[in-house]
């Protein structure tokens, strides 16, 4: 039986849809031999020959994959018959190209890394809100509104009124929260506390953790920003901005079309076109942002690279070792 992704969804393919479909997944479910799933999904993802990143972790698996209808739905069969993934929660895309170089399935501690080993999505999360009820949640007087993703991610789009942590990583978010919760929460009954990201798998751990910390009237969005950007229509929107999305196409927009931003390939962060001209960056090796971060020692090494990368692309190939390791955040 051949696998549509987007009938899977309700959406049906014609002939102008970009021939790649793009599966972001997670599920938190517990794993008890996590280098026998490994070895499992590596080896269904090499016979389909899909491309992307699989986390797996004890807490379960998280990743985006890239590929043809027919090869990711062999590889999400495949995933939901491992223990407690029959529900896998999948967000689908599309794109003209496949937006990652090369397939890699890894081992991790913690599927999206937060460092606070007592907490178990499993045993005690926030409430979840769809799309659809989201804007009368955020709008509702004394919610407070939490952008749980990385700084370079909130720059380019956010809701409209979400405090930005500016935290660089997930890790940094438990931190934050205790440092600044009695300037959020002040005195009396704490407010309702809506959390969001792209996917949707750091707000189940972040609203785990505000259980932890004592809180209860915490809610997420269901599916996180990619969820709502393909739901909520364009004129009831309440997104500003592009999401960022963690392969090749760099941002996605309303009904999940292909943003405009491009992306530094040597610190990976977004670039608009107010970075692009800068005379801070140079194509391949670095941007305004990173500049400064960088030794002359790693920009003579950016630029081999993208010296490699323009030879490959020549000679009609992709150059793989140039694609670094996707951040784990989400």
């Amino acid at each position: 039986m051949h696998f549509r992704a987007d009938r899977a969804k309700g959406h049906g393919v014609n002939d102008t849809s970009p021939p790649i479909c793009v599966a972001a997944l997670y599920r938190f479910t517990r794993f008890t031999d996590c280098r026998a799933i490994q070895a499992e999904l590596a080896a269904v993802c090499r016979v389909q020959g899909i491309r992307g990143t699989l986390l797996i972790a004890p807490e379960g698996i998280n990743g985006t994959i890239a590929g043809s209808d027919e090869e990711i739905g062999a590889v999400l069969s495949a995933i939901r018959m491992l223990p407690g993934c029959a529900d896998l929660d999948v967000k689908f895309s599309r794109a003209a190209a496949l937006p990652f170089h090369r397939m890699k399935v890894r081992l991790k501690r913690e599927i999206v890394t937060m460092g606070e080993p007592d907490i178990d999505p499993l045993e005690s999360v926030g409430h979840y809100v769809s799309p659809e009820n989201w804007n009368a949640l955020i709008s509702e007087p004394g919610t407070i509104v939490i952008d749980t993703r990385n700084d370079y991610e909130v720059a380019i789009g956010s809701f409209a009124g979400a405090i930005d942590p500016k935290t660089p990583s997930f890790r940094d978010f438990p931190a934050w929260f205790r440092a600044e919760r009695e300037h959020l929460l002040g005195e009396g009954t704490p407010p309702k506390i809506a959390m969001f990201c792209t996917g949707g798998i750091r707000c189940e751990k972040s609203t785990a953790f505000l259980k932890s910390e004592g809180l209860d009237e915490v809610y997420h969005l269901q599916g996180g920003i990619l969820k709502y950007l393909e739901n909520v229509p364009a004129e009831q929107s309440l997104w500003e901005g592009e999401c960022f999305v963690f392969d090749q196409r760099v941002s996605v927009g309303h009904g999940l079309a292909p943003g405009s931003y491009d992306l530094c390939h040597g610190c990976r962060r977004p670039l608009g076109a107010d970075a692009i001209a800068s005379p801070l960056y140079v194509e391949g090796i670095s941007c305004p942002a990173c500049h400064g971060e960088r030794t002359d020692v790693q920009r003579a090494g950016y630029a081999e690279r993208h010296r490699q990368e323009r030879l490959a692309a020549a000679r009609g190939e992709a150059h793989i070792g140039a694609e670094r390791s996707p951040r784990d955040d989400d």
